[in-house]
């Protein structure tokens, strides 16, 4: 089925087009055409290999701009092309990628322009690949994908269908369509907020992972570097939020100019949430809590003696919970469920019984998403709404803003629904 590219982007956006030696390389021109209906300006560079197939005039005619092959070449008009075309688009698109360019792009290998243009680039990166069902199934290419999306790349995965050699699988090029569609849902997120559209909001938000003590050196916890968190941090303030951070364990770096107090234990985050949780008009439970502690953690360094030994465990605090229970009007209520298996469905099990305003799920299972990324995928439920929004992998940054979009949404509702009632009861009285 087509998938018909309705978005609109603000002119002036800018888009690199690498274009790799494949027989897809022909449907880079339509990548080119939705990306300039969608009002971006697109520079295009290609392989020598590319050029076997397709040439550059093609693209040269329909974007208006040199295209790069060679940035050695006499006719190049910029010395270091691969540093100007690379560090000043707002996303760099490959597309068809061949298995050689992922694997190149994966081990750091600059031998022509476009290898060192990836290398240099500061934007997002967009993957499309296209190759022989065998090719894109190979231990080498698996690891090589994994590699990049660990790297924070991004990936549209390939359609099944027959390819140029007659092999039906996985394998072939996604539909130009779609791939202008995951360009523009990119665009749209790094683009931010057009306004202080959190201004004047208290947002107390928890990051990173709770430790328990077993032993005075020991401690049960989980790989969450809060990233996330402090991702969603920083965006809110930049849309105008008052932003107070309270913090376990973390690794990632917090951002600037924002309050944060740091709580180790869940029953620490416990206490500093449910202290700093007066005034707050919206919370986010985006810390990894631990479910459970040790209930009499030993006194002293447990030395290794015995083959086993035997840990009892009880519940910790309840901190999202508790926040819902005591929740005002005023006061949104945002969770998070990292979850392993039956994504959806635990997550709208968890937004229901905790009676949250809306939870973002995503599977940890799956890489680049979920701890310890600078990527992540998530769906985004919320109470008053029947279908999902689903969040493709990108840079956790860009992530944040989109579930900020709908913080904002559900303010305007609870904005909207204290007008009606105090319409109401002025009309009662």
């Amino acid at each position: 089925m087509a998938h018909e590219v309705t978005q609109d982007i603000s002119p002036g956006r800018k888009v690199a087009l690498g274009i790799s030696g494949g027989i897809a390389a022909y449907k880079a021109v339509e990548v080119l055409r939705g990306l300039q209906k969608a009002g971006c300006a697109v520079r295009v560079a290609m392989t020598a290999r590319a050029c076997e197939f397709i040439q550059p005039l093609t693209f040269r005619a329909l974007s208006g701009e040199h295209v790069i092959v060679d940035d050695y070449a006499p006719d190049n008009p910029d010395p270091i092309a691969h540093i100007t075309f690379s560090q000043t688009v707002d996303l760099l698109i490959i597309s068809p990628a061949t298995a050689n360019i992922i694997g190149k792009f994966a081990n750091g290998i600059a031998d022509d322009f476009l290898t060192s243009t990836y290398l240099a680039s500061t934007a997002p990166v967009l993957i499309a690949p296209a190759m022989n069902t065998t090719m894109w199934e190979h231990p080498a290419t698996r690891r090589n994908v994994a590699q990049l999306k660990a790297d924070g790349v991004l990936f549209i995965e390939p359609d099944d269908g027959e390819m140029a050699c007659g092999t039906i699988g996985p394998g072939r090029l996604s539909e130009p369509d779609r791939i202008v569609s995951a360009a523009l849902e990119i665009l749209r997120a790094t683009n931010g907020p057009v306004s202080n559209d959190l201004a004047g909001e208290k947002l107390l938000i928890t990051v990173g992972a709770t430790r328990e003590a077993i032993d005075p050196v020991r401690f049960l916890s989980n790989n969450s570097s809060g990233r996330m968190g402090f991702a969603l941090a920083g965006a809110a303030k930049k849309r105008g939020a008052q932003v107070t951070i309270i913090a376990g364990a973390t690794t990632a770096d917090p951002p600037d100019d924002v309050a944060i107090i740091r709580a180790h234990s869940a029953a620490e985050m416990h206490a500093a949430v449910m202290n700093e949780l007066r005034g707050a008009t919206i919370f986010i439970g985006a810390a990894a809590v631990a479910d459970y502690r040790p209930t009499k953690p030993a006194l002293q360094k447990i030395k290794k003696t015995d083959t086993e030994i035997t840990i009892r465990l009880k519940r910790t605090e309840d901190i999202l919970g508790d926040v819902a229970a005591l929740k005002r009007d005023a006061l949104l209520v945002i969770g998070f469920a990292a979850e392993t298996e039956n994504i959806l469905s635990n997550a709208r099990e968890k937004l229901r019984r905790k009676n949250l305003d809306a939870i973002v799920a995503n599977d940890v299972t799956r890489a680049g998403v979920g701890f310890d990324t600078i990527t992540n995928e998530v769906t985004v439920i919320s109470r008053d709404r029947k279908a999902p929004i689903h969040v493709p992998l990108m840079p956790k940054t860009n992530v944040a803003n989109i579930i900020l979009d709908e913080v904002v949404r559900l303010r305007a509702r609870v904005k909207a629904a204290a007008i009606r009632r105090l319409a109401n009861g002025r009309k009662k009285a």
